[in-house]
């Protein structure tokens, strides 16, 4: 019998070997742009290795582990049951959320997995299985993700609006990024740069959703890394031309690295669109970071992200470079303590300043 650990590195050799490597151009239809104001963020690394996340609780259980198929710590979740965040959140009408995943399947012979994602009002966020998917409680919605995508939304009354979409397979030992972007009533669900669901009438006017859930069954498990949720969405033109400053937590790097993701596109546009309908319009882009490293390590590193943004706008999206400077001012700059994931996620940003 195959182990777990065979089958996820020879699936990574599939992934490495038979599929092209996602790049800025494979996103240039993905819209998503993140919340502007950080609610809750997770990247595990403030819990030990082994041990169980503390900002989460659960009927089934979980661990914080390390993993040689993608760098960072990942929260796997194991058995059968709910996994919620502890004390809940106080979500507004817009809200973004995003998440890397690899699915793993249960059984060390098996590449099937499945796992639900659910959001919804709870009427006790500390009670971690009521109100996720049965009717006749608050409302909400849940999603199912793996070897297919499916929804289904419910309301006080019983299930409104569901719906499935084969092709959007994920493959185990794969990452993946899962966003998430509510505007009222309107959901939309994106598979790395693929909108796989858009749904304008899905939720009930009016639905605040307090509570986030993963769902654990026989047919497999996640292991998830930066979860973030955030609030509202930038206006990145009043930002650049009322207020001379827009800072920005929709770009993404991976850790001490300065390459810029490519699900940072769609925040990217919104400033090149900015910076296109106002040709006279000239920026300065500055990194920072957290506290994470030494100071001359960080210096360095938010210096290389500021000229790889604006390489980004340059060569992407048709900037001209003598509009643009770059620099980075480290961790010396920081708009919140250095003491939380939630905290260091705010440090981490890219401003652009009106010149």
């Amino acid at each position: 019998m195959k182990t777990l650990a065979g089958i996820l590195i020879a699936l990574l050799g599939l992934h490495l070997f038979g599929h092209a490597q996602q790049n800025m151009q494979t996103y240039s239809k993905y819209d998503f742009v993140p919340g502007e104001k950080v609610i809750f963020y997770d990247d595990f690394t403030n819990t030990e290795i082994g041990d169980f996340p503390g900002s989460w609780n659960t009927t089934a259980s979980g661990e914080v582990v390390t993993t040689n198929l993608h760098p960072g710590n990942w929260f796997k979740m194991n058995g059968e049951g709910g996994i919620v965040l502890d004390e809940g959140l106080n979500l507004p009408d817009n809200f973004t959320v995003e998440y890397d995943v690899i699915g793993y399947p249960v059984e060390d012979d098996n590449t099937y997995f499945e796992f639900g994602f659910y959001m919804y009002s709870s009427q006790n966020p500390k009670d971690i299985d009521e109100g996720g998917a049965v009717p006749g409680l608050n409302g909400g919605i849940k999603l199912t993700l793996g070897y297919r995508a499916t929804y289904s939304a419910y309301n006080t009354e019983g299930y409104t609006l569901n719906g499935e979409k084969e092709d959007a397979t994920m493959e185990a030992g794969k990452k993946y990024r899962i966003s998430v972007w509510v505007q009222k009533t309107r959901l939309r669900v994106y598979l790395d740069q693929v909108k796989v669901f858009d749904l304008p009438k899905v939720f009930e006017a009016g639905l605040k959703i307090n509570m986030m859930r993963f769902e654990l069954w026989e047919s497999g498990n996640p292991m998830i890394t930066n979860f973030r949720v955030a609030a509202g969405l930038p206006d990145m033109r009043n930002k650049l031309l009322t207020e001379g400053k827009l800072v920005s937590y929709g770009i993404y790097f991976d850790v001490n690295k300065d390459v810029v993701k490519p699900e940072s596109y769609g925040t990217l546009k919104g400033i090149a669109d900015v910076l296109k309908e106002n040709p006279d319009l000239r920026v300065k882009i500055v990194g920072h970071t957290d506290s994470d490293g030494t100071d001359a390590a960080n210096l360095d590193l938010s210096k290389r992200r500021g000229a790889s943004v604006k390489n980004e706008l340059v060569k992407t999206f048709g900037i001209d470079a003598s509009r643009l400077e770059s620099d980075g001012s480290g961790e010396s700059q920081p708009v919140a303590a250095n003491d939380s994931p939630v905290n260091k996620a705010l440090n981490r940003r890219v401003e652009f300043l009106k010149l």
